[in-house]
């Protein structure tokens, strides 16, 4: 386990900044390849905006769900979100975005706080653990979800990275052309 203390908030800050930006990219992507995540976001309404942010005014990320019941990013959305998830302080954001506490145990370490519907959070965390699950090696998702899917077979996950890591390098791609 990494302390808290022993990295500095300068680089707690960049670290969670660059998180943020993958998690927001990741989470669009798995909402256009994965199913279990389409399904989820597609009890969305068409329009809904959601957030993840560090208070007061750290990283962050906006998407909206659009038609076709996917995400996308908002880069310069100005305005009250439908659900915003809150990370109380960096230190805590740093916490979840290294893989030392789980979503799910932050929120019960009273660490993130939700504005809107905690419905839409409960059905948001899904898509982040799915997104995670994908994503992450099984010994890192395990530290990150609160419960890994079982059912996730190594075809499915290698497949699922490979297309969310593809989308999001291309969105990268896109943005520094």
């Amino acid at each position: 386990m990494i302390s808290t203390k022993a990295v500095k908030p300068t680089l707690q800050l960049a670290y969670v900044k660059l998180m943020m930006d993958v998690v927001g990219r990741g989470l669009v992507m798995a909402s256009q390849v994965d199913d279990e995540v389409r399904e989820e976001v597609s009890k969305f309404p068409v329009g809904f905006i959601l957030s993840m942010n560090v208070f007061p005014n750290g990283p962050a990320f906006v998407a909206r769900v659009i038609e076709g019941k996917q995400l996308e990013l908002l880069s310069n959305f100005k305005g009250q979100p439908n659900l915003t998830i809150t990370f109380k302080h960096l230190t805590h954001a740093f916490l979840v975005f290294s893989f030392q506490e789980s979503t799910a145990q932050a929120f019960a370490n009273d660490r993130m706080l939700v504005n809107g519907d905690v419905s839409f959070a409960i059905r948001l965390v899904r898509c982040l653990n799915k997104m995670e699950a994908l994503i992450l090696p099984k010994l890192v998702a395990s530290l990150a979800v609160k419960r890994y899917p079982m059912e996730l077979t190594l075809k499915e996950k290698f497949t699922g990275a490979k297309n969310i890591y593809i989308k999001v390098a291309k969105s990268y791609l896109k943005r520094s052309a």
